[in-house]
């Protein structure tokens, strides 16, 4: 049974947010999908990666506000031999539609 609703309850929650995330530049055969994928699992996220048939790295990412702007901080940065040019994040109310976090093609 849930607890009773009182502000201080809803309070201790942490904000739940989704965002989808556009990677252009160097992202491809750079380990960057694996890397995100480490770092939305590590971070407790839910949602997926892919890469675009244009190059860009695609990505949503769902969960507590603070850990999916973390992700979204590191995407710009990305992994070791990774060169970002660019990274376009939109900001979606959260869905609860994933159980983890995958890579998808």
């Amino acid at each position: 049974m849930n607890a009773p609703y009182t502000p201080q309850t809803m309070e201790s929650r942490p904000a739940k947010a989704r965002a989808h995330v556009i990677v252009s530049g160097i992202v491809q055969g750079v380990f960057f999908r694996s890397s995100v994928r480490d770092e939305a699992r590590r971070s407790g996220l839910t949602g997926w990666v892919r890469n675009l048939p244009n190059g860009r790295v695609e990505a949503v990412l769902e969960g507590p506000r603070e850990r999916v702007a973390t992700v979204v901080a590191w995407c710009r940065q990305g992994p070791p031999g990774a060169e970002v040019s660019d990274v376009e994040a939109e900001w979606e109310p959260y869905s609860g539609d994933f159980d983890s976090f995958s890579i998808v093609h």
